[in-house]
């Protein structure tokens, strides 16, 4: 086997287990310092998630809470965030939540480290750093944003823009799947089919950087997400299940900070700004529809079709690898119908003459679909979202 050069980066430090948003908080105190800027979203100040580390933390040093991330956050609640922590002169940040939160608390924390000018940070490698101590702590399992080196953010009504850098990888993540046991359902299965799309882009994506441990880790990932997502979505209770997809999401982010996920994502992005879907379902709603278009390219079909007996294991792999491949992304569309997350964009009320502006818009995520396995141009856009309508 000849493995070309390539980097792979990750969160340097991770503590997985249930308890671990209590126990861990004298290490995270020694590595944030004593005043530390707290940001999550007021859905979870409210449902209580947050009281247990807040209140050990505040045994430590001083807290400020900054619960105003909504759902794709934008700029303007970034630049709330980085101002109240120069006010008080912050010595280190947590993110405490979804991705939302956590990708808040990146840039935020890279801003006040560095004082750089944002649009300067926009893009792949531009931030500069150093960014002050940071520790995430996802209460969803989908995003993976606790190993992952991006953090993206609304600029303007519906655009989104991302930095892209090594520097925003924390320097601890706490996994704790009692943070998620009180996830709703429709979350549950939206989330999880997010994490599935990182692992599966991720793999198959025609970055240079693709590597064998992105590989690895995204049939890894596979296996526990699909093994999984069932029994999270209908028994919420159950912390194995629970556990296995969080570990599965962070398995997945590994794999897509590496090995850069592609056009779901550009597809999904323009859903989730212009009608504030959340991005799990946006994936969700385009994923069947991309991977078909995907697969009239042999080198994609070949990689979906290798993902296919890991996620269902009763795929016949002697089919021949179009055959696989085409019943791989049917069950995926099959196992999203079986979670109860809507089908078609009409089910989300998106109307049919939007699909026109969400293809172009689509053509901006440039960065994303230079990683596809075939070039979609704005009329493939427009096929599949009529497609997906």
């Amino acid at each position: 086997m000849t493995l070309n050069p390539f980097q792979f980066n990750t969160t340097p430090g991770l503590r997985f287990g249930s308890g671990q948003a209590k126990d861990s908080c004298k290490e995270i105190s020694s590595k944030l310092g004593e005043r530390i800027l707290f940001v999550t979203d007021k859905g979870l100040m409210s449902l209580g998630l947050t009281e247990i580390t807040i209140n050990e933390l505040k045994k430590l040093g001083s807290v400020e809470v900054f619960d105003d991330v909504e759902a794709d956050p934008s700029q303007k609640t970034l630049l709330k965030a980085i101002e109240i922590g120069k006010k008080i002169k912050a010595t280190g940040v947590v993110g405490f939540g979804g991705g939302s939160s956590m990708d808040v608390a990146k840039l935020t924390a890279l801003i006040l480290g560095s004082n750089e000018n944002l649009d300067e940070a926009w893009g792949v490698a531009n931030a500069k750093g150093p960014r002050l101590p940071l520790v995430l702590i996802p209460t969803t399992a989908g995003t993976g944003s606790e190993v992952t080196p991006i953090s993206i953010i609304t600029v303007g009504e519906e655009e989104k823009k991302g930095v892209s850098s090594s520097l925003i990888l924390p320097d601890l993540a706490i996994l704790d799947p009692d943070l998620t046991l009180g996830l709703p359902a429709n979350t549950t299965a939206a989330t999880g089919i997010d994490a599935m799309v990182h692992a599966i882009e991720g793999y198959a994506s025609s970055n240079k950087n693709n590597n064998l441990i992105s590989k690895m880790l995204a049939i890894e990932a596979l296996k526990l997400l699909s093994g999984s997502i069932e029994k999270a979505v209908f028994e919420g209770s159950n912390v194995e299940a629970r556990g296995n997809m969080l570990i599965g999401s962070m398995l997945a982010g590994k794999t897509f900070a590496n090995s850069p996920v592609a056009a779901v994502h550009a597809l999904a992005y323009p859903i989730g700004g212009t009608f504030h879907i959340s991005h799990g379902l946006s994936n969700s709603l385009v994923l069947p529809y991309v991977l078909r278009f995907n697969s009239v390219d042999l080198k994609a079909a070949k990689n979906y079709a290798e993902l296919a007996p890991y996620v269902f294991p009763n795929i016949d792999i002697t089919k021949g690898t179009q055959a696989v491949c085409a019943e791989f992304i049917d069950k995926l569309e099959i196992l999203s119908k079986r979670l109860g997350l809507p089908q078609k964009l009409r089910e989300v009320n998106i109307p049919k003459d939007a699909c026109a502006k969400m293809a172009k818009d689509a053509m901006k995520q440039t960065r994303l679909l230079v990683n596809n396995p075939r070039e979609v141009k704005e009329s493939d856009a427009l096929n599949i979202y009529q497609t997906a309508w």
